[in-house]
């Protein structure tokens, strides 16, 4: 991949609005695989979103489109109040870091967090995990999770002086799709590969290799996803 594609790649955050894509950036549709305890296991990606012959490609956000993952202007009749109050300043800034055992050094910023679910399963969770990481098993674990959490909240270093391990993500789009007990509801927008996100004011969010952006319309982290899509239960 070009590094002027990846520089060209960009989500402008339109005011009270759609999210407008630049770049040549693939959109595909990714489900969530859970095991038979309801616990996060993988993503499957079931297909690309074909977006030929579209002049602009505009993602809703207000959450009530009938064309979605696309825009089609919904927000305007519910006056869609699509406010931003994210934090603009950087991951390092807002990162606690979890005490743990040798080998790994695992950081946590809680305001990223989408309540996907990766991080923890039916025994333990990654905070009580790094407790035990002295144990290779359990650090692979751990180094594991965090890389299969959409949103980037966990990240991760070898130790307390290098930079962090990422994993090596497409430069993509997903429209997810999360699984529950109740059943499908539909998750946040999932940008990865360093997608550059944009304010309604041409301000510009921390580059990040992953992120996730809220597309229920409800988040109170806007326009991050905060994991409100699961307490309303969203639908496509």
């Amino acid at each position: 991949m070009s590094e002027d594609m990846v520089n060209q790649a960009k989500v402008y955050v339109y005011k009270d609005a759609a999210y407008i894509v630049y770049g040549d950036i693939k959109i595909v549709r990714k489900k969530q695989i859970s095991s038979e305890h309801g616990e996060p296991m993988t993503w499957q990606t079931m297909e690309t979103v074909e977006t030929t012959g579209r002049q602009i490609v505009g993602l809703c956000r207000c959450g009530a489109s009938s064309d979605k993952p696309f825009c089609d202007g919904t927000h305007k009749e519910i006056g869609f109040d699509g406010t931003e109050t994210a934090a603009n300043n950087t991951f390092e800034e807002r990162k606690i870091v979890h005490e743990g055992g040798t080998g790994i050094v695992v950081k946590r910023d809680y305001s990223l967090c989408s309540e996907v679910g990766f991080c923890g399963h039916r025994l333990a969770n990654i905070k009580e995990l790094t407790k035990q990481t002295d144990d290779s098993i359990v650090r692979a674990q751990v180094m594991a999770m965090i890389e299969r959490c959409p949103s980037g909240s966990y990240t991760y270093a070898l130790d307390a002086d290098s930079a962090d391990i990422e994993p090596d993500l497409p430069l993509q789009i997903a429209v997810t799709t999360e699984m529950t007990s109740e059943g499908p509801i539909a998750g946040p927008l999932w940008l990865t590969g360093d997608i550059l996100v944009e304010h309604g004011d041409g301000e510009t969010f921390e580059k990040r290799n992953r992120v996730t952006l809220c597309r229920c319309g409800k988040s109170e982290n806007k326009p991050f996803c905060d994991g409100t899509h699961r307490a309303i239960h969203a639908q496509e």
